[in-house]
Protein backbone atom coordinates (compact mmCIF):
# COMPACT_ATOMS: atom_id res chain seq x y z
CA UNK A 1 0.00 0.00 0.00
CA UNK A 2 2.92 2.33 -0.35
CA UNK A 3 4.86 3.41 -3.17
CA UNK A 4 8.17 2.48 -3.34
CA UNK A 5 11.54 2.87 -5.07
CA UNK A 6 13.14 -0.09 -6.23
CA UNK A 7 16.64 -0.85 -7.76
CA UNK A 8 18.52 -3.51 -8.70
CA UNK A 9 22.07 -3.98 -7.73
CA UNK A 10 25.06 -5.91 -6.02
CA UNK A 11 27.40 -5.60 -2.84
CA UNK A 12 31.24 -6.22 -4.40
CA UNK A 13 30.37 -3.16 -7.08
CA UNK A 14 32.87 -0.74 -6.55
CA UNK A 15 31.01 2.29 -7.54
CA UNK A 16 27.29 2.52 -8.75
CA UNK A 17 25.85 0.64 -5.93
CA UNK A 18 27.13 1.93 -2.82
CA UNK A 19 26.56 5.41 -4.32
CA UNK A 20 23.20 4.72 -5.66
CA UNK A 21 22.28 3.72 -1.70
CA UNK A 22 24.20 7.00 -0.13
CA UNK A 23 22.00 8.76 -2.55
CA UNK A 24 18.89 6.89 -1.13
CA UNK A 25 20.04 7.13 2.43
CA UNK A 26 20.36 10.92 1.94
CA UNK A 27 17.28 11.46 -0.20
CA UNK A 28 15.26 9.21 3.32
CA UNK A 29 16.94 11.76 5.54
CA UNK A 30 15.48 15.11 3.29
CA UNK A 31 12.45 13.50 2.95
CA UNK A 32 12.28 13.83 6.99
CA UNK A 33 8.83 12.39 8.15
CA UNK A 34 7.40 11.90 5.25
CA UNK A 35 9.76 8.99 4.42
CA UNK A 36 7.91 6.91 6.33
CA UNK A 37 5.42 6.39 3.67
CA UNK A 38 8.16 5.14 0.78
CA UNK A 39 9.31 1.99 0.63
CA UNK A 40 13.27 1.61 -0.50
CA UNK A 41 14.17 -2.11 -2.24
CA UNK A 42 17.72 -3.50 -2.78
CA UNK A 43 17.42 -6.69 -4.92
CA UNK A 44 20.67 -8.35 -5.39
CA UNK A 45 21.43 -9.59 -9.00
CA UNK A 46 24.66 -11.73 -7.49
CA UNK A 47 22.50 -14.00 -5.01
CA UNK A 48 25.58 -16.49 -5.62
CA UNK A 49 27.78 -14.10 -3.58
CA UNK A 50 24.97 -11.99 -1.81
CA UNK A 51 23.71 -14.25 1.07
CA UNK A 52 21.41 -12.73 3.56
CA UNK A 53 23.52 -12.24 5.87
CA UNK A 54 26.24 -10.58 3.59
CA UNK A 55 23.57 -7.83 2.69
CA UNK A 56 22.49 -7.40 5.99
CA UNK A 57 26.10 -6.25 7.08
CA UNK A 58 26.43 -4.76 3.77
CA UNK A 59 23.51 -2.56 3.92
CA UNK A 60 24.50 -1.79 8.08
CA UNK A 61 26.33 0.81 6.51
CA UNK A 62 23.27 2.99 4.93
CA UNK A 63 19.77 4.06 6.23
CA UNK A 64 18.74 1.34 8.35
CA UNK A 65 14.82 1.61 6.43
CA UNK A 66 16.16 0.49 3.10
CA UNK A 67 15.44 -3.35 2.63
CA UNK A 68 17.83 -5.79 1.02
CA UNK A 69 16.12 -8.52 -1.25
CA UNK A 70 17.85 -11.79 -2.59
CA UNK A 71 16.98 -15.45 -3.41
CA UNK A 72 17.58 -17.88 -5.71
CA UNK A 73 19.23 -17.02 -9.03
CA UNK A 74 15.71 -18.17 -10.56
CA UNK A 75 13.74 -15.93 -8.49
CA UNK A 76 16.11 -12.86 -8.84
CA UNK A 77 15.83 -13.54 -12.73
CA UNK A 78 12.15 -13.80 -12.61
CA UNK A 79 11.92 -9.95 -10.18
CA UNK A 80 14.59 -8.73 -12.77
CA UNK A 81 12.55 -9.48 -15.71
CA UNK A 82 9.31 -8.26 -14.17
CA UNK A 83 11.00 -4.60 -14.47
CA UNK A 84 12.98 -5.21 -17.42
CA UNK A 85 16.31 -5.08 -15.54
CA UNK A 86 19.21 -6.31 -17.66
CA UNK A 87 22.17 -7.26 -15.42
CA UNK A 88 25.01 -10.46 -16.73
CA UNK A 89 28.21 -11.78 -14.96
CA UNK A 90 31.29 -10.76 -16.56
CA UNK A 91 34.58 -12.76 -15.66
CA UNK A 92 37.54 -10.96 -14.56
CA UNK A 93 40.52 -10.85 -16.80
CA UNK A 94 42.27 -13.57 -14.89
CA UNK A 95 39.47 -15.72 -14.90
CA UNK A 96 39.22 -16.38 -10.79
CA UNK A 97 36.26 -13.52 -10.09
CA UNK A 98 33.88 -11.60 -11.94
CA UNK A 99 31.74 -8.28 -11.69
CA UNK A 100 28.66 -7.60 -13.24
CA UNK A 101 26.63 -5.49 -15.37
CA UNK A 102 23.45 -3.85 -14.92
CA UNK A 103 20.57 -1.68 -15.25
CA UNK A 104 21.32 1.57 -12.87
CA UNK A 105 17.89 3.25 -12.96
CA UNK A 106 15.76 3.34 -9.70
CA UNK A 107 12.44 2.74 -10.64
CA UNK A 108 9.41 4.57 -8.33
CA UNK A 109 6.42 2.91 -8.22
CA UNK A 110 3.42 3.94 -7.09
CA UNK A 111 1.41 2.35 -3.96
CA UNK A 112 -0.62 0.52 -6.89
CA UNK A 113 2.56 -1.34 -8.42
CA UNK A 114 3.05 0.62 -11.18
CA UNK A 115 5.74 2.30 -12.82
CA UNK A 116 5.81 6.47 -12.15
CA UNK A 117 9.30 7.40 -12.81
CA UNK A 118 12.65 6.10 -12.79
CA UNK A 119 16.02 8.18 -11.15
CA UNK A 120 18.62 8.15 -13.65
CA UNK A 121 22.36 7.60 -12.20
CA UNK A 122 23.84 10.83 -12.92
CA UNK A 123 20.81 12.87 -13.00
CA UNK A 124 21.09 16.25 -10.45
CA UNK A 125 20.51 15.44 -6.84
CA UNK A 126 17.71 17.88 -7.06
CA UNK A 127 15.83 16.26 -9.55
CA UNK A 128 15.79 12.99 -8.04
CA UNK A 129 14.63 14.37 -4.35
CA UNK A 130 11.54 16.68 -6.66
CA UNK A 131 10.51 13.05 -8.20
CA UNK A 132 10.45 11.23 -5.17
CA UNK A 133 8.40 14.16 -3.34
CA UNK A 134 5.92 13.91 -6.53
CA UNK A 135 5.66 10.27 -5.90
CA UNK A 136 4.60 10.72 -2.27
CA UNK A 137 2.08 13.22 -3.08
CA UNK A 138 0.12 10.83 -5.65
Amino acid sequence: GKPYAIFFRFTHCPDICPTTLLEMSNHLKTLGDKAKNLNVVFVTIDPERDTPELLKRYLSAFDERIIGLTGSGKDVSKVAKSYRVFYEKVPSKDGDDYTMNHTASVYLMGKNGNLVSTLSFQEPEESRQKKLENLLSR
